[in-house]
């Protein structure tokens, strides 16, 4: 089996560990090479990127890749929230729709429930129970614990007041079929022009008074059946090649008229599958709905979508992807977006993501000093901004930072992107009509534990909701990946692959940045119309494991008043265990700082303003050696020092010394520039 040396993920370049630490840290010991052949003694030598990408694919996850918050479970009914939401929960059936969970385990053509059944009258409380109370059959989580989880305990769904079973005055696909331009489908003898909501309120008002809603800031109504939006593939293209191939028990009760029927997104689905509703904000949702969390931002929030129609030409790439619950990320859990259709809704949409730095801001999630915001015009003139930015899934404390924002200031246009055509383009983010940068952290923990990387995440946001991506949106993600993933949505029933759409949120999936080289994503980020850059300088994790990132930005403009200066030294040589050499070099930031006017942000940042930003290069010379940089850039403070570490590795047949050369470049001033020897010697070990 081949062995490799492993990097962890380091604080290094800011900590500045000493090379005895380093070797200690990040390397294999004792001595792995003693007694292996040659061949074997050089794979030691592959190292692993100090963070690597490792993106999961929705497909492949499973419910085991929950990971806990550290200390934390939001989920706990004891928890009490500071601002309740009060809930009614309606549940209804139809004459021609029993509750899926009233029926024989596997029983439906859908394959559904995936529990033994339940009595009618159980229904509106075992909803309740599922959505809102920790237990197996949820896994521990809950609409309650999610709110809980993004808004730091401010905002709570305690309980939910349940009402019902009560029995629709009309056939299922009197409601289904009557929305998305349905035409036809509506067999003879019936009109389709249901609304659910009226005719489920109505019931309600009957039983429990005119005034009962009033009571509640959010009506839940749980209809018999399944969201469209969650079967219409599954049972449609994916079910049957053609829709000529469709078989009577999928087909319209009428056997002469046909057994497909248009729905939203495609020209054909089955019958069955497109009589079902689609999930609305006006909070009606079937039994395998995963996305109530998303309906109810929409309905206490006052937000809308961020995402596209993947399905349509010319497409469209979506806003922000699986990173958002406002986006497809309101799709994240289990088994991926085709698990959808399961009874109850544990798998496909069952652990939404988090909310984007933007929402969070808006709603209030997070505050004043949790977020350094900072503005073009201002970085122009204070110089480079560095700062570390904790996992979003937690409370970064009193002291630490949730993320950061770059005002798009200055002459209109703000937004200085170059025009591009989407209807040509479908990576074109439409007009350059968006107002402020955000950065983030995502790390898979908690609700996170379903985004499919840990990571930087960039975007670019507007202010207010505008439909100029194509459709409604406010959030752009900076896609470190934007090629096509050139991955397979679903085969046919006949093997043929049907490969995602490059409108697939998924394509999304690897848009994380990462700090250091050979991560499989990129560690920086350029934005040469509205002249700024970005930098994920390094990462740290916590001794309880959560992730932060060290990033900086600087304007392309203007670099500040600081003396800008540096100076590398050469240091320590040691033999690692696998008989490669760790050369340590010290930099040392020899600039100064200068003071900065503190209205030149929207914050006073004046603390974030007191360092550089190196770039760093090694080269070797020695026939047989080679030589690399765990990390490419180096954060540090003005007259304080890092150490780092360079890894000189000795091919089999090496013979002599080897000089390697680091160098460091100020990211603010180029010109300022230095350059540190040393020689490994004749007499270290080899082969």
């Amino acid at each position: 089996m081949k062995k490799r040396l492993i990097l962890l993920p380091t604080v290094l370049l800011i900590s500045g560990l000493s090379a005895a630490a380093f070797a200690a840290r990040f390397f294999l010991s004792p001595n792995p090479a003693a007694g292996r052949p040659i061949k074997e003694i050089v794979s030691l030598m592959d190292f692993v990127p100090i963070d690597s990408q490792n993106r999961q694919d929705q497909d492949d996850m499973t419910g085991a890749d929950y990971r806990p918050i550290p200390g934390k479970n939001w989920a706990d009914p004891a928890l009490v929230p500071s601002r309740v939401l009060r809930i009614a929960l309606v549940a209804v059936d139809f004459p021609d729709q029993s509750f899926v969970v009233t029926l024989p385990k596997h029983s439906d053509p859908f394959g559904n429930p995936q529990i033994d059944p339940i009595p009618r009258e159980a229904v509106p409380q075992f909803y309740a129970d599922f959505y809102n109370t920790p237990g197996p059959l949820n896994h521990g989580q809950t609409i309650n614990g999610y709110w809980m989880e993004q808004s730091r305990g401010q905002i709570g769904i305690p309980k939910m007041d349940v009402f019902g079973p009560y029995r629709m005055p009309k056939k299922l696909f009197q409601y289904g079929l009557n929305e998305w331009n349905q035409k036809g489908g509506c067999p003879p003898g019936y009109v389709c022009d249901g609304e659910l909501e009226a005719d489920a309120d109505a019931l309600w008002r009957a039983e429990a008074g005119p005034d009962i809603a009033e009571k509640y800031d959010i009506v839940l109504r749980i209809y018999a059946g399944y969201d469209e939006t969650s079967v219409w593939q599954e049972f449609g293209e994916m079910k049957f090649q053609t829709r000529d191939d469709i078989p009577a028990e999928w087909g319209n009760p009428d056997p002469s008229m046909p057994r497909w029927v248009v729905t939203r997104y495609v020209p054909w689905t089955s019958w069955k599958a497109g009589q079902m509703q689609w999930g609305l904000s006006s909070m009606r949702q079937g039994e395998n709905s995963g996305t109530i969390t998303h309906e109810i931002a929409h309905y206490a929030f006052d937000t809308g979508d961020n995402n596209n129609n993947p399905y349509v030409t010319p497409y469209r790439r979506g806003g922000s992807g699986p990173w958002d619950i406002m986006d497809r990320g309101s799709f994240n859990g289990p088994g991926g977006p085709h698990r959808r259709w399961v009874v109850p809704a544990a798998e496909g949409a069952a652990m939404p993501a988090g909310f984007m730095l933007r929402n969070r801001i808006r709603f209030g999630f997070v505050t004043g000093p949790q977020v350094l915001n900072l503005s073009r015009n201002g970085l122009a003139e204070s110089g480079l901004a560095t700062a570390r930015i904790v996992a979003r899934a937690v409370d970064p404390g009193p002291a630490g930072l949730a993320g950061l924002t770059v005002a798009l200031d200055g002459d209109d246009p703000r937004d200085k992107t170059p025009a591009c055509d989407p209807r040509a383009e479908p990576l074109c983010a439409g007009p350059s009509v968006f107002d402020f940068y955000s950065v983030e952290v995502v790390q898979r923990i908690g609700y996170d534990s379903f985004t499919p990387d840990n990571g930087v995440l960039i975007a670019k946001n507007k202010n207010e909701e505008s439909p100029s991506c194509g459709y409604g949106c406010f959030t752009w993600v900076i896609d470190a990946h934007p090629e096509d993933c050139n991955r397979v949505d679903f085969r046919r029933p006949d093997g043929t692959p049907v490969m995602r759409t490059i409108a697939d949120y998924r394509q999304l999936n690897d848009a994380l940045f990462h700090a250091g080289p050979g991560s499989g994503s990129s560690y920086e980020w350029e934005d040469a119309a509205n002249r700024l850059h970005f930098y994920i300088v390094d990462l740290h994790r916590d001794s309880d494991g959560i992730l932060s990132y060290t990033v900086a930005v600087k304007s392309l403009d203007g670099s500040g008043p600081q003396v800008r200066g540096v100076a590398l030294s050469a240091g320590e040589i040691r033999i690692l265990p696998n008989w490669n050499t760790l050369c340590e070099f010290t930099l040392k930031n020899t600039g100064s700082a200068a003071e900065t006017n503190s209205s030149l942000h929207p914050q006073d940042a004046s603390e974030f303003l007191s360092g550089d930003v190196y770039r760093l290069s090694v080269s070797v010379k020695g026939q047989g050696f080679s030589a690399r940089l765990p990390n490419a850039l180096a954060a540090v403070k003005f007259g304080a020092s890092a150490a780092v570490p360079v890894i000189v590795v000795k091919e089999p047949g090496a013979s002599g010394s080897a000089r390697v050369s680091l160098t460091a470049v100020s990211e603010s001033d180029p010109s300022k520039t230095s350059t540190a020897v040393l020689t490994v010697p004749k007499s270290s070990p080899g082969f």
